[in-house]
């Protein structure tokens, strides 16, 4: 940050008065800008076939990982709560109608200032499209998942963490919640 965005004079890294961090501060108004983690939110959506469970996934058309699979999922916006936003990102990447059900992963991704949640869901019917941020949309049993053409880890340990957890729900046990913290870059 160069510029302050409510006076436009230069911004200086520094320590605030009472603050332990260094922050971007407007020496003319004062203001002070926090940066915070952004907020990634998608959904697990499930189609239960002929006695196996599969995952709707959808193979990005852009950047980061064009070419990839990934659960829908993106940035939260403003005015929106997370389900919300796993609602409407399972809508415009994958054109999917689902029920929402409990929040599943909370991942940090702390070296990109991020933190990943996804919901699981209920696909309500197969009438799924790639929408403009998708190349294609399909369902997947685990073994039919690409695992090599995952395009995120916090996507690849929600999907382990979800197929681990739908073996002990056949037992007659229950989903968790599950909280992970990613520490190294991707590689590749």
């Amino acid at each position: 940050m160069k510029f302050c965005s409510a006076c436009a004079h230069p911004v200086a890294l520094l320590i605030p008065p009472d603050d332990n961090r260094a922050r971007f501060v407007c020496q003319q108004c004062g203001t002070i800008h926090y940066q915070n983690p952004k907020m990634v939110i998608g959904s697990i959506p499930v189609w239960e076939q002929d006695g196996e469970t599969r995952i709707l996934l959808c193979k990005r058309a852009i950047e980061p990982r064009h070419g990839f699979w990934t659960l829908p999922a993106g940035f939260m916006e403003n005015d929106e709560t997370t389900a919300d936003a796993a609602l409407r990102e399972t809508s415009e990447e994958a054109g999917a109608n689902i029920k929402l059900h409990g929040l599943f992963s909370l991942i940090n991704v702390a070296h990109v200032h991020q933190v990943h949640m996804f919901y699981r869901a209920t696909l309500l019917d197969l009438n799924y499209l790639a929408g403009p941020e998708s190349l294609e949309v399909s369902v997947f049993s685990e073994a039919e998942i690409p695992w090599n053409e995952i395009a995120f880890p916090t996507v690849a340990c929600t999907l382990k963490f979800f197929f681990e957890d739908n073996k002990k729900i056949k037992k007659g046990g229950e989903y968790g919640f599950h909280a992970y913290d990613i520490d190294q870059p991707m590689k590749g």
